[in-house]
């Protein structure tokens, strides 16, 4: 990379590090989107984590570890959906992020807890579509 590239990226960085939300003090819309959105991102990295900790669980059983996958595919397509609808009234609106990154954060938060249960089955639980560790 070119010195002064670097040199000419130096005062974005500064500015970027120096400019953190502070979310228990939202007091503008554009913060309080932004908060909502990095909740929202919080949640799906945890379910991204469990998902994989459920796929190499799996890795015995491609059938299982297929459905799960397509489970997921169309679990994402219903939050999608369900949040679309549900925030449908304020769309277009400057409130409308906010009111789809709770309704995102509060579904996956809903399907992270579905996941914990199947981390956590007991031993012997036919209902239980994981083995345990």
């Amino acid at each position: 990379m070119h010195p002064r590239f670097l040199l000419a990226l130096t005062p974005l960085l500064f500015t970027t590090v120096a400019h953190a939300v502070d979310c228990a003090n939202a007091n503008d819309q554009g913060t309080m989107n932004q908060c909502a959105a990095e909740q929202y991102k919080a949640a799906d990295k945890e379910l991204n984590t469990l998902y994989q900790q459920i796929t190499k669980r799996l890795k015995d059983n491609p059938d299982a570890k297929k459905l799960l996958v397509s489970a997921q595919r169309n679990w994402v397509a219903f939050r999608d959906a369900e949040c679309e609808f549900s925030t449908s009234t304020v769309s277009g609106g400057s409130v409308y992020p906010l009111i789809y990154s709770l309704c995102t954060t509060n579904l996956t938060k809903a399907r992270v807890e579905t996941f914990n249960r199947y981390l956590t089955c007991e031993e012997g639980d036919m209902s239980c579509p994981v083995p345990g560790a």
